[in-house]
């Protein structure tokens, strides 16, 4: 029995003498709903209530339901688009619209259950279809991940390549990821600083100098004992980092101010620390001034550098203010890099480039060769494709190179090749619509992208060799493991920060004169907090109604003021048992407060549309052209934002979609624009009532939170589908429906558990397998 079918509730409507319920449509003998069922429980409400405005022609929006009002019309291919649309509607409460008398509830309830039954019944009777992708490029960020895994070389893809094109919420849509000659200029001058970084030794003639300080507004300062700079590394060595203190802590008491233990990371990972004095230089003419150096090995690549006191607690108890004020107190204000100098230690790409010494022979450079293309273009490369990148180094040594700067070439030519570039997945017979499993080396990439975003390991690479990844205990053991690797921290940030649009947060601005709170520690502190709730839930195996109500979340002394809650101190994040039904689950999370808000103000709209789109996966359409635009505040107004919104949707062209989303706007209400707890809205008390689509009411967040729940099942399917779309790189088409019913069944038999959910998803058809390409086999 499917998950749908399990779910429904048993509804008694008496029509016209005659009794139906929820499964008594097909009799009690069993027998598959014919056309007198079809004409009781689906056909009236078409014809009286639809066809009012989707009828005659010109149909409201372009949708006739003429064609629909046989029972025949639920096994026509070309009708399967109309049906789908109307299921949705009818879910989420869009139709019948106000304006068009509605039959009571459980009349639609019993309409939708005849639908849902018969589409099922057809997809059972059809051959599994797992649709086809089409060959595609690296996104950004795998382009990014896969040269780090690859070579060892940290490349900001994000910054040197166009951003890529969005479809279905997620930057990794195959049809999306094409090549523009643009992008491709780009490609050929990061292949050649890429290779020059992971396989040259050579050092520049003389050292140089680079400083990120504050007066220059070339660091980010992280609250007031933190600063953060991006920095490029071009030559791999030994580099002399200074630390620029300005400032003194006074004396109290007779005794001098604590000495401070300041820590220097690079890319999240503890370099160097050590105790630093704060006491007082007894000079009385200048501020006081003071360094710090610490000499370390920096490899090539772009990184991100902090410093940072460790456990610093006297300035959190200064004004900010006094916090950068050099008479009292003593605080972190510049970073300097000097250097590269000789260093012994062996450059991390080239022990994993060069597994043997290329002078030693053609043997040994072929090997190099052989192992790097085979991970590069992960799979096993051919004959031509070494013979092509000896080749390289051919070329290198005629021209009075030495083979190492061959090897650099081949390095070169391999990261702007099409099998490095594109995931290509090939089909015996491109135009034979057979369902084929995908190879075991396609498997491993569909899997490594899905959750790493990056290329599949040795591990991966090994198993699809020997011929069993595919055995669902070897499969299901790799996802695991996969999901317990530091990478999987890619699943999170861009599955999740997509899904929930928390990835946003980088390019919001809320406006300073009116959020004068947020900052880059605030923006980050919020990412850091979604980031972990999500892996949390992963990582424990949680139930996805976690993400509608939890009480739990995680915070650091920043983000817990932020909230106004008490009890958190330092700037390490921890798990934080949440004593007050202000906060839980994604809604309480002011990250995604922050991005679903206007700078100025919050937005009941944009926060309705929201939940809608992304918990319940009923995005309301695009609003019309002519609509006039809403007033951009309320604050010292004349009517309250929730006022302001009654008059707006007074325009029929606006209630439609308004009365779905602004009620549950309304319930965010509470939380400003950058997610603080607020009780008024200027002069406005803050009503925070509202309703769901399904009708029932709140009159707070947390009521509100608490009903979500009560719709945990269209919860579930749209995560569902959303993870689903992600993983397979594609819109889900209607011949998915089977797959996220059998992954829906799954999750549900297991108390909604989301681990579950990613299991079904890799043990899927259509994650495992692909079809040729045929005109005739998607129309249904």
């Amino acid at each position: 029995m499917s998950a749908w079918s399990r779910r429904r509730t048993v509804v008694v409507v008496s029509l016209g003498g005659l009794t139906l319920a929820g499964c008594a449509m097909f009799g009690a003998s069993g027998r598959e709903a014919g056309s007198d069922d079809f004409d009781v429980a689906v056909r009236p409400v078409l014809v009286q209530t639809c066809q009012q405005c989707h009828g005659g022609t010109e149909p409201a929006g372009g949708m006739s339901v003429e064609p629909l009002t046989s029972v025949e019309s639920l096994t026509q291919p070309q009708n399967r688009g109309t049906w789908e649309a109307i299921l949705g509607r009818l879910r989420s409460g869009t139709m019948p619209p106000p304006s068009v008398p509605a039959p009571e509830p459980p009349r639609i309830a019993v309409m939708v259950d005849y639908i849902e039954q018969a589409i099922e019944r057809r997809d059972a009777a059809l051959p599994q279809d797992p649709g086809r992708v089409v060959a595609h490029r690296l996104n950004r960020v795998e382009y990014m991940n896969t040269v780090r895994d690859l070579l060892g070389v940290r490349f900001r893809a994000d910054r040197e390549f166009p951003a890529d094109d969005s479809g279905d919420g997620f930057d990794n849509m195959a049809e999306l990821l094409s090549l523009s000659p643009l992008l491709m200029e780009r490609y050929l001058s990061a292949a050649e600083r890429i290779a020059r970084w992971a396989v040259s030794t050579e050092l520049p003639d003389q050292t140089l100098e680079i400083d990120y300080r504050g007066r220059d507004d070339r660091i980010r300062r992280l609250g007031r004992t933190a600063i953060e700079a991006d920095h490029r590394i071009d030559f791999d060595g030994e580099y002399v980092v200074r630390l620029e203190l300005p400032g003194e802590r006074p004396t109290e008491d007779g005794q001098d101010a604590a000495p401070v233990t300041l820590g220097f990371w690079m890319d999240g990972e503890l370099l160097a620390s050590k105790t630093v004095e704060t006491k007082p230089s007894g000079l009385v003419y200048f501020n006081p001034y003071s360094e710090e150096e610490m000499r370390l090995h920096l490899p090539v690549g772009d990184h991100v550098f902090r410093a940072a006191f460790v456990g610093d607690s006297y300035a959190s108890g200064l004004t900010d203010h006094e916090a950068f004020d050099r008479e009292k107190n003593k605080y972190l204000d510049g970073i300097v890099f000097t250097g590269p100098y000789a260093s012994d230690v062996e450059k991390e790409s080239r022990s994993r480039i060069l597994v043997c010494d290329p002078r030693s022979g053609v043997a040994c450079v072929e090997r190099i060769l052989t192992d790097l293309a085979g991970r590069a273009y992960r799979r096993p490369p051919t004959e031509r494709d070494v013979e092509a990148l000896v080749g390289f180094v051919d070329l290198a040594r005629s021209n009075g190179g030495s083979v190492e700067d061959g090897i650099q070439l081949a390095v070169q030519a391999m990261l702007v090749s099409p099998h490095f570039l594109f995931r290509i997945e090939r089909d015996p017979d491109p135009l034979d619509p057979t369902v084929h499993e995908v190879s075991q080396f396609e498997l491993a990439s569909r899997l490594s992208y899905f959750l790493w975003s990056s290329m599949p390991d040795d591990e991966l690479f090994t198993l699809a060799e020997a011929g069993g990844l595919r055995d669902p205990g070897v499969l299901e053991a790799q996802v695991e493991r996969m999901l317990s690797d530091p990478r999987a921290a890619a699943f999170a940030e861009n599955f999740a920060g997509q899904w929930l649009q928390t990835r946003n947060l980088d390019v919001v601005r809320p406006d300073p004169d009116v959020f004068a709170a947020w900052d880059v520690e605030l923006r980050e502190a919020m990412k850091r907090e979604a980031t972990l709730f999500f892996q949390h839930v992963l990582s424990e195996n949680r139930p996805v109604s976690d993400f509608l109500d939890a009480d739990y979340t995680f915070l650091n002394e920043r983000l817990a003021a932020h909230y106004g809650i008490e009890g958190v101190a330092g700037p390490e994040f921890r798990y934080v048992d949440l004593a007050t039904d202000r906060r839980g689950g994604v809604l309480g999370l002011g990250a995604v407060l922050t991005v679903s808000s206007y700078p100025t103000r919050t937005s009941p709209v944009i926060r309705g549309k929201y939940v809608l789109e992304n918990l319940l996966g009923t995005p309301p359409p695009p609003p019309p052209p002519d609509v006039p635009a809403l007033e951009e505040s309320s604050d010292g107004g004349s009517r309250s934002m929730r006022a302001q919104l009654e008059m707006h949707r007074s325009d029929p062209s606006c209630a439609t979609c308004h009365r779905r989303m602004d009620p549950l706007g309304f319930g965010l209400e509470n939380y400003d624009g950058i997610g603080r707890w607020r009780d008024a809205d200027g002069e406005f008390t803050i009503d925070a009532s509202g309703s769901l689509p399904t009708g029932e009411s709140f009159s707070s967040a947390a009521e509100m939170r608490a009903l979500l729940t009560t719709q945990l099942p269209q919860f579930s399917r749209t995560l569902t589908e959303k993870m689903l779309t992600y993983a397979l790189r594609r819109s889900l088409q209607p011949y998915d429906r089977a797959t996220v019913e059998r992954i829906q069944e799954a999750v549900t038999n297991d108390d909604y558990r989301f681990r579950t959910m990613v299991d079904e998803i890799v043990k899927s058809l259509p994650f495992q397998a692909r079809r040729g390409e045929d005109l005739t086999v998607a129309s249904h």
